[in-house]
């Protein structure tokens, strides 16, 4: 969402802000101008009851906008547990989540996929560290006054909005009205593990006279620091062309399990300032700076289970099982179902344990900083300009990793006992492994337990350095004049934007993988003299017991590397990307004694270009890629005010979603003997789509709300990163005709849509409580709920070989991320200065990705997640509060899983198959926290 006042801006913004420190009642923004202040308008909580107080301020605000709107208020002091902005907007109508070790993530709106979804600072888009995959658990929740997620997409919105707009606003020093100080301190603890967590934030700010008019001054910070254990396993699955006895069809097999064992510490810190100047009523300029980074420090212990390292002894046959199972097989025992073993369940003899210790420091930081002014003349007049300069880093780097990998020789090797029939386990028994008479005949022999024991020496030793630096320029005008047009009062606009990104990407790497390397760094070459002999810290049952290799000696190895070996290039991963946009657009919202009337259109011309290294044939050589192009997006929104209480809202939306920037660069290898070409797309084109919403709002007196809504949204050129005819002669040398090569890569493929209907209701019984009769302690329970139905359905092209031959035919998937229903339900008591409030979310499944066959088991997708949270406040005096927060109450595992189901229909298969496998399982454990607010 670009700039926005209160009275104005509510007309196109959701405005959300669960968990922030304070409300900003004058920084509701309007369309164009976050100076611009309403002060009518404003929501100020300045009672005993702030969270009944600031709903039905929003509810008014809500009610009195110009286009679709949700408003959902945040109170004073933060009354739910959410500590950064993805959390904080999951409590939305139509929003869901994306989660991270447990941590919310990404942000989806209305089922629609991530990047879909834009990120903003006070009307300014930012790129995310990422890319346009905007993270939004790098952005604490403490640095925003309010936040806004828009649905309403209008013209004065980029392009690239296409579901929604998330737009954090930041305090200023003119919401309050003087000297104002607002904290928080707090301490936690992770049940799983016992791990600390520590929380503080601090905001002062105040006004000073300048001749006639004001300055006002504004700084804040915030610091979060979360430590982790997690409990994982992963089990990747695929299909073995070795087995062919009947029922193969259906038979997929587990290729490699593993426990990743993680001990995390995640920080996110943020340092804010603001300067604004108020010469007089009609003028303000604004210089703001925020600077906020996440950083992932991780100590991964990986412990894999390779269990087709030796897939090949199994020789095909098609005949069927003998009745006597044969317990000293010729082979492992992978994928052979005449010794008895099931895809669930088995044992393989004599296995490779591939262990990687990893140790890496991720962070990710923006650092955006604007300069704002908005004027008013006479006659209507109104100007609006700004300019920001925003740098986005990720840094990937790799502190350290180690792999330590069994011996070729078998009897040096594990037996695994493997049961996956449970979906939530994936339970392993170790032995030792006994070589028989016969040299290629093995079986189980002692148990197993401590992993460890078993030979595992040192293979490779690997450092990264990699960073991605983002630099972004924007430079807006936008002068607006209230007139009269078409018989009703109008704000007529006109809005230039100039976006100008380039994203660089940097990576190099050491890699030490012989005897000699080793002792030039002084490294341990056996697991026990690298690792502590630590107790494990999580829960889940592994079937063996492991140490958690040494951090510090970690460090010690990737130093000494460091100083005795250069880092070399990995060249297939350096590129930089350019985007440059020019836009301009004209938007118009004209009031009638029947409502109003929103609309307009915006015009983008886009270029991108890429520098890159690439492969072709034997040839590696520096290569560079421009592609153009110019859109139109026009929107219509129009508001019937049905009677005084309810609304029913119409609006048309347009919007293009871009490839992300690493899809776009020009780095390829291409392959002549195989005829393949893998790499990014600089001619991709976007994701066209089209929109429409109906919304019925009844706003009930005295005090309550209830909406029904119904969207629609068609989109062309859908994004797949897939494998197809690369189709161009831009990579044609020396006379080879190269458009007909195999693609593997980002590409458009066919259409489709997503539709469904939400709705949301809240109420308060206070106002209720003298008609029935109640006592007026119950006037302190209040309820909030929300749902969101989707259905979502694109064409996924055929894949064909270089001949032309289908591989895998066409066929209709959801869109990614979608769910089918989103929910959340909520209740709360405050009176007497308790307060209480219990909230839960729940999404159900949702799809990750689309295979192109069968090798990996078919498409996998997220399991339903869900999560219930509780809150209590109680405010010892006036301004002073303590609060205790419980979060992920529930604990429910994060579960991804693979269905081959949909393939084997699309391939026309006969055979019913209703089996998914568990690919990925993890779980965090609850979490507490206490502390102190202050408000003055």
């Amino acid at each position: 969402m670009r700039s926005t006042q209160s009275r104005k801006l509510s007309r196109n913004a959701m405005l959300c802000g669960a968990a922030l420190l304070a409300i900003l009642p004058s920084s509701l923004m309007a369309q164009t101008a976050p100076a611009d202040t309403a002060e009518d308008d404003a929501i100020i909580v300045t009672g005993s009851r702030p969270i009944a107080e600031s709903e039905a301020a929003a509810l008014q605000v809500q009610k009195n906008s110009d286009s679709l709107v949700t408003v959902v208020a945040s109170d004073s002091v933060g009354r739910l547990p959410d500590q950064n902005i993805a959390q904080a907007t999951g409590r939305l109508p139509g929003v869901a989540v994306e989660r991270d070790q447990g941590q919310a993530r990404y942000i989806s709106i209305r089922g629609a996929p991530n990047y879909w979804t834009t990120l903003s600072f006070d009307g300014i888009n930012v790129v995310s560290p990422e890319g346009r995959d905007a993270r939004f658990d790098s952005i604490p929740s403490a640095i925003a006054a309010q936040i806004i997620v828009s649905k309403a997409v209008t013209p004065d919105m980029p392009g690239e909005t296409v579901s929604g707009n998330v737009n954090v606003i930041t305090r200023s020093a003119f919401d309050y009205s003087g000297l104002h100080f607002a904290g928080k301190a707090g301490y936690g603890v992770a049940e799983l593990g016992n791990q600390p967590q520590y929380e503080g934030s601090a905001v002062v700010s105040t006004r000073v006279p300048a001749g006639e008019g004001e300055i006002g001054i504004l700084v804040s910070g915030s610091y979060y620091q979360r430590d982790m254990i997690t409990d994982n396993f992963e089990t990747d699955y695929e299909r073995v062309s070795q087995d062919q006895r009947p029922g193969a069809l259906t038979r997929f097999w587990a290729h490699e399990t593993e426990n990743k064992l993680y001990r995390l510490t995640r920080r996110n810190w943020s340092v804010s300032g603001r300067l604004d100047w108020k010469p007089n009523a009609d003028n303000m300029v604004s210089l703001r700076s925020i600077y906020t980074t996440f950083t992932d420090y991780e100590m991964r212990d990986n412990y894999r289970f390779d269990l087709d390292d030796r897939q090949s002894d199994l020789v095909a046959n098609t005949a069927a099982c003998g009745t006597a199972v044969n317990p000293t097989p010729a082979t492992t025992g992978y994928a052979d179902v005449c010794i008895g073993n099931t895809p669930l369940q088995g044992t393989v003899y004599g296995i490779d344990i591939r262990q990687r210790s990893t140790l890496r420091s991720f962070e990710q930081s923006i650092f955006t900083n604007t300069l704002e002014g908005t004027h008013e003349f006479g006659d209507g007049w109104k100007l609006n300009w700004l300019g920001n300069y925003t740098e986005s880093k990720d840094d990937r780097s790799v502190v350290g990793e180690t792999t330590w990998d069994s011996p070729s020789t078998r009897n040096l090797r594990p037996t695994v006992a493997y049961d996956f029939r449970d979906p939530n386990a994936a339970r392993l028994a170790l032995f030792n492994t006994v070589q028989l008479s016969s040299p290629t005949r093995y079986q189980a022999g002692t148990s197993v337990t401590a992993i460890d024991s078993f030979t595992k020496p040192l293979t490779s030793l690997n450092v990264l350095d990699a960073v991605d630096t983002t630099k972004a320029y924007t430079a807006k005008f936008v002068v607006s004049r209230e007139t009269e047009f078409l018989g009703g009062d109008a704000v007529l606009k006109a809005g230039f934007q100039y976006d100008q990104r380039t994203k660089t990407v940097d990576e190099s790497s050491i890699s030490l993988n012989t005897a000699a390397q080793f002792a030039t760094i002084g490294i341990s070459t056996t697991y026990n003299g690298f690792s502590l002999d630590t107790p494990f810290k999580g829960e889940i049952p592994m079937g063996y017991t492991f140490r958690y290799f040494d951090a510090d000696k970690m460090r010690a190895a990737s130093d000494a590397a460091r100083k005795n070996f250069s880092f070399t290039p990995v060249l297939g991963n350096i590129y930089d990307v350019e985007e440059e946009v020019i836009a301009g657009y004209l938007m118009g919202t004209v009031r009638y004694d029947w409502g109003s009337a929103i609309g307009g259109a915006r015009i983008e011309r886009v270029r991108n270009s890429g520098t890159a290294v690439a492969t072709i044939g034997s040839v590696t050589a520096p290569v560079t890629a421009e592609s153009s192009g110019t859109l139109v997006f026009p929107s219509m929104h129009l508001n019937f005010d049905v009677d005084t209480d309810k609304k029913l809202r119409i609006g048309f939306t347009s919007g293009a979603a871009r490839a992300d920037y690493d899809q776009l660069r020009p780095n390829v290898v291409v392959d002549d003997s195989n005829q393949r070409i893998s790499g990014g797309n600089p001619a991709v084109k976007p994701e066209r789509s089209y929109g429409l919403d109906a919304y019925y709002e009844y706003y009930v007196q005295p005090q309550g709300y209830f909406m029904l809504g119904a969207f629609y949204k068609k989109v062309e050129d859908v994004l797949y990163t897939s494998r197809s005819t690369f189709g161009s002669n831009a990579l044609d040398t020396n006379g080879v005709d190269r458009s007909g090569y195999a693609f593997s890569g980002i590409t458009n493929g066919g259409s489709g849509r997503v539709f469904g209907v939400e709705t949301a209701a809240q109420m308060q019984l206070d106002p209720y409580i003298s008609d029935l009769g109640l006592p007026d302690w119950m006037g302190g329970f209040g309820i909030t709920a929300n749902a969101t139905y989707n259905d979502s359905e694109v064409t996924k092209p055929a894949i064909r070989d270089t001949a032309g031959a289908i591989v895998s035919p066409e066929r209709k998937v959801p869109l990614p991320g979608t769910s089918e229903v989103v929910y959340n339900v909520g209740a709360y008591y405050e009176k007497y200065g308790l307060s209480l409030r219990l909230q839960y979310q729940n999404r159900t499944s949702w799809a990750d990705g689309f295979a192109d066959n069968l090798d990996s088991a078919g498409d996998t997708y997220w399991a339903e997640d869900d999560e219930l949270d509780f809150s209590v406040r109680y405010e010892i005096s006036n301004g002073i509060e303590i609060y205790f927060d419980a979060a992920n109450l529930l604990n429910n595992p994060g579960r991804r899983y693979s269905d081959p189901s949909n393939i084997l229909n699309a391939q026309g298969n006969a055979t019913p198959f209703t089996s998914r496998y568990t690919i990925e399982y993890e779980r965090f454990g609850r979490r507490y926290s206490g502390g102190i607010r202050v408000n003055f």
